[in-house]
């Protein structure tokens, strides 16, 4: 399994509806309240504004960043394919395992790739004038890490940073925005749909300094404007952020005590994000078992330095949480 959601693949497999699918393999934010924006006629035949005004309005005052470092794509791995494919440099570490699509992005732009296995050797030198990319909180363990003596050797190698901070607002951890300001070579990855709980709004933000941002070729209305609509709300709306925060900090720790007392993994990996990273040699037996309750897991064998022996579990909410530790209990 190369990525999780693939829901459509499993229900077509089990002869069923992809709505029958319970989703552990997805990392979406499971707090999705009802949303008020209403798709109207101007949306569909008017042409969006092409800045994004107001919608990088909402995202500088929430990520306390100026709109001239913002770059908007259409979801975050668009802004990963198209920040590699601007970026000269043609040598690329990757602190691995991280999400798939950093490796594919630069093979497809013709990077030389060199991978540093962060578990066991995460203070490995850079050759100078490299392009440096690291997920934090970091997938699929979720853990996440404070950079700042990696900082220091990225600085001294004159490496161009890529930081994806893609699941940092689950939970209260400090952000590497401010960097920027000092940073001429830093640029952070920033998915919206992680969080704002809206992987069918294809959103993705590029953060950066302002000559940086402007030498990036985003396309023209390359966002839908009942996406931008949606978005600004769900950004503006301070109490999804507040009652988000709530429920995952609880809905975490009870995923976690039901993954403990199944009894069924050698380690459980602390996270501080919205999913878990077990491992047990029952694996793969375990992952075909709950298919048969049309519960979908992340098996992590395409991740480097893992295997098939790890599974991820997205955190849910209660009633979907005791529909895997039914399923789990029969195994």
């Amino acid at each position: 399994m190369k990525h999780g959601a693939n829901i459509y693949k499993y229900a077509s497999q089990h002869g069923c509806d992809s709505n029958e699918i319970i989703d552990f393999s997805s990392n979406i934010n499971s707090y999705h309240p009802k949303i008020t924006v209403i798709p109207t006629s101007d949306m569909l035949v008017k042409y969006g504004d092409t800045t994004y005004s107001k919608l990088k309005e909402s995202i500088k005052n929430k990520y306390k960043i100026k709109k001239s470092q913002i770059a908007l794509y259409n979801g975050a791995t668009s802004a990963i394919f198209g920040l590699l494919e601007s970026l000269k440099q043609k040598r690329v570490y990757l602190y691995a395992p991280l999400y798939g699509e950093y490796e594919k992005a630069s093979k497809e732009n013709n990077k030389k790739i060199i991978k540093i296995n962060r578990f066991k050797n995460l203070y490995a030198k850079p050759k100078k004038g490299s392009i440096v990319i690291f997920v934090n909180p970091s997938t699929p363990d979720g853990k996440y890490y404070n950079l700042e003596k990696l900082f220091t050797i990225w600085e001294k190698q004159n490496c161009t940073v890529i930081l994806d901070e893609s699941f940092l607002e689950f939970e209260n951890l400090k952000s590497f925005r401010d960097k920027i300001k000092i940073n001429k070579k830093l640029y952070i990855i920033q998915s919206f749909s992680k969080f704002y709980s809206c992987a069918g709004v294809r959103i993705g933000a590029i953060f950066s300094n302002k000559q940086n941002i402007k030498k990036l070729n985003t396309p023209m209305w390359n966002l839908s404007s009942f996406d931008v609509a949606f978005l600004k709300e769900r950004l503006d709306n301070s109490k999804f952020d507040k009652k988000s925060k709530k429920l995952h900090i609880k809905n975490k720790k009870e995923l976690v005590k039901f993954l403990e007392n199944s009894n069924l993994f050698d380690k459980i990996y602390e996270s501080d994000s919205n999913f878990i990273l077990v491992k047990s040699s029952q694996a793969k037996k375990i992952f075909e078992h709950l298919l048969k309750y049309k519960i979908l897991v992340r098996t992590c064998g395409s991740f480097d330095y893992l295997s098939d022996n790890y599974l991820r579990f997205g955190v849910k909410d209660s009633n979907l949480h005791k529909k895997l530790i039914k399923a789990l209990k029969s195994f």
